[in-house]
Parts: structure tokens; sequence; C-alpha cells
């Protein structure tokens, strides 16, 4: 039987809003004060980016099934998503301030990076996961363009400093691979995982 919902274990506003526009019913089921989710976010050392990704998503499924059951809240699906933003092999997070989005945007200036988002659900005992890969070429950029942009406050909480939806668009030159994978939840991988979970019609 399909059920009422799912539970979305992001803090992301643009996850929740892509899953509305599948029409998937969700409630949040978010990290407690008592969690470190930071904690989950470290990189091993020599860790490729689809590797980190696809880790880090599983763990923070781990977490959130944990939290449901802990909650005694209804069962239903568990749906957790991570995004990373890759240059070569280099793993670019969410920058700590507006210096050091600036920094990353300087390195994405006039190159080619990949964007990566894994995409986890787990009910009934059973998990799975996907893995989007997006390539996106940044036009060179003027330092000016880059500390205006810095200082909107947009790049902060966002992986490589920028957010394809915002004001980064006309950065792009252009881009192969899922657009919404580069938001933060690949819709068609999202849309197979949870008719493969039995989650949605």
């Amino acid at each position: 039987m399909t059920p009422p919902f799912i539970y979305l274990a992001s803090q992301s506003p643009r996850r929740s809003q892509l899953l509305d526009q599948l029409g998937v019913v969700h409630q949040l089921l978010l990290p407690g004060a008592d969690e470190d989710s930071e904690a989950l976010e470290v990189v091993l050392s020599g860790e490729a980016p689809r590797d980190y990704v696809q880790r880090v998503t599983v763990l923070k499924l781990g977490a959130a099934l944990a939290r449901l059951q802990r909650l005694g809240l209804p069962d239903a699906p568990v749906l957790c998503a991570d995004t990373t933003v890759a240059l070569g092999g280099t793993i670019l997070g969410k920058p700590a301030d507006a210096q050091d989005a600036q920094r990353m945007l300087a390195q994405l200036s006039g190159r080619t990076h990949q964007v990566f988002t894994a995409v986890s659900v787990g009910w009934g005992g059973r998990v799975a996961q996907a893995c989007s890969a997006s390539d996106v070429v940044f036009d060179a950029l003027e330092p000016e363009a880059i500390a205006r942009y810095a200082a909107s406050g947009e790049p902060l909480g966002k992986a490589g400093a920028y957010a394809v939806q915002g004001r980064a668009a006309a950065f792009i030159a252009r881009m192969e691979g899922s657009y919404s994978g580069i938001m933060g939840l690949p819709l068609f991988e999202t849309a197979q995982l949870l008719r493969t979970m039995g989650a949605w019609d």
C-alpha cells in the first residue's frame, strides 16, 4: 500500500520544493539540538567526491531512521540527500564566510566542475540509493562580480558557494546532467528510488 507521505531528512528548502514539484507529500524529519550533523560530513583522507557524497548520505539516512524510531513517529519512507561540488578531486564544501566563498568562486571561474548529489531512501529495513553526476562550466568571472555575489549572502550554506537557481545562473556558460540534481535533489533518480521502494505511484 502506498504510504500517505515520506519523511524528508533535510534542512534544504530547495529539496522540499522539488518534492512538491513531483507531488510527493512529505514531512520534515530534522536533527535535534543533541545531534551533531556536521560530524557526519567530515571528508576522509583521499576520499573521491562521489564516494564521499554517497557515504555521507547513507550516514545521514541511518541517523534519520534512528531519529524516527526515537521520536515514535508513524512509519513511512525516509529520504536523505547530500550534494557536493568537486573541482577535479578536490571537494568544495559550504563556505565558512563571504571571503571563503570568494576563494571558491575564483577557483571555479572559467573552469568545468562536477556536482554530485546522492539520494538514499530507507523503509521497512531496506535501503536504496542513487547518485546524480553533472558537469557545470563557469564563465570567466571578474573579481568584482565574485565579490558582489559573495556579499549577497547567497553562497553561504551552499556547496561550492553558489546556487544554480539563484543569481549564480548568470555565471554558468553551460551544464550537462541534472538541473534538479545540481539544485540538490535529482528528480528522475528520486522518482525511480521511491517507486523501487514502493513508496510512490
